[in-house]
């Protein structure tokens, strides 16, 4: 869903079919900047970026004509709408139906003052994009068939960017799982999965992830094709997963933080709902594990008192004695 960042932008990711008449939708990350009249977009989220790294593409609020629902002109491409930006019309896929709903509206209120009158005509859009010529790859969609996720690959496609997020008429949705659990037995039962961006524990630096919930731990990969996770937090050693209390210091929109024994884990989502949907899925994985109202702490407690190895002092009559 589009949300305001810290400047009072809308912004938030879309798939846009930067060549005219492709059929091929690039996930962008856009930004709604009322102030400066624009509508701008980028590889990914600004702040996980380098500095200083330039938009793919932009186009002026004063071009656009109108924003309308297009699935009945785009019938293969899911939560389609369309831009119209004098003689070029933007094409663009939302992540559902509300999120369709939500942007077509902001668009049409930001261009209401700064459409043209009628008669002063309107140039043509002004756009920047990507060189062609960009590497091919294969990409997976998942299947669940009898209660077996099923992965197989779709039509090749150029690549859209970081983690190979580019799709034709079908979008890939945010849970796809890695084809490797496509597997005809699980170990545990999958609860939630999706990209975030995480920070380096050695070099603070952000790099986007896959991250998987399962019933006993949350893995991440370094992409959603990748066999072998980078890392194993078991959900036992975690004390708490809450809404991050630095992000004004961090300078990062929905982030979050999953606190264990040994680290502190900073995440950050693609929006508000996404970080809320992450902190109650695992929240609830860990009460599920443990029981209610029992934390790590309280967990190892009862370990430490049920080692018969371990002797347990208590006072009578003011003097200590060993049970």
């Amino acid at each position: 869903m589009p949300y305001v960042d810290r400047q009072n932008r809308i912004c938030g990711f879309l798939d846009i079919e930067e060549n005219e008449n492709s059929g091929k939708f690039l996930r962008r990350y856009f930004i709604l900047d009322t102030k400066e009249g624009s509508l701008v977009w980028y590889m990914d989220n600004p702040q996980n970026l380098p500095k200083g790294a330039e938009n793919v593409g932009s186009l002026k609020l004063t071009y656009i004509s109108k924003v309308s629902d297009a699935t009945k002109l785009r019938p293969k491409a899911e939560f389609c709408f369309v831009i119209n930006a004098g003689m070029r019309k933007f094409y663009l896929q939302a992540n559902d139906q509300q999120d369709l709903v939500e942007w077509v509206n902001v668009l049409n209120n930001a261009t209401k003052i700064t459409v043209p009158k009628s008669g002063d005509g309107q140039p043509s859009a002004e756009m920047t994009q990507e060189g062609l010529g960009a590497t091919k790859q294969i990409s997976y969609k998942t299947e669940i068939i009898g209660g077996v996720p099923i992965i197989t690959a779709t039509q090749e496609q150029g690549d859209g960017g970081q983690n190979g997020a580019d799709r034709g008429g079908q979008r890939k949705a945010h849970s796809q799982l890695p084809y490797f659990l496509g597997r005809g037995a699980q170990d545990q039962a999958l609860i939630k999965a999706g990209y975030c961006v995480k920070q380096g524990a050695v070099m603070k630096n952000w790099k986007r992830r896959y991250f998987l919930l399962e019933e006993n731990a949350v893995s991440y990969f370094k992409s959603d094709l990748e066999r072998e996770p980078l890392r194993v937090i078991p959900l036992k050693e975690v004390h708490k997963v809450q809404e991050c209390k630095q992000s004004d210091l961090m300078q990062r929109d929905n982030l979050f933080e999953v606190v264990t024994s040994s680290r502190t884990f900073y995440m950050q989502s693609d929006s508000p709902e996404e970080m809320h949907s992450w902190i109650k899925a695992i929240s609830g994985a860990i009460v599920a594990q443990r029981g209610p109202g029992r934390s790590a702490a309280s967990m190892r407690q009862a370990r430490r008192l049920s080692n018969p190895c371990i002797q347990r002092y208590t006072f009578r009559n003011g003097e200590c004695s060993t049970d």
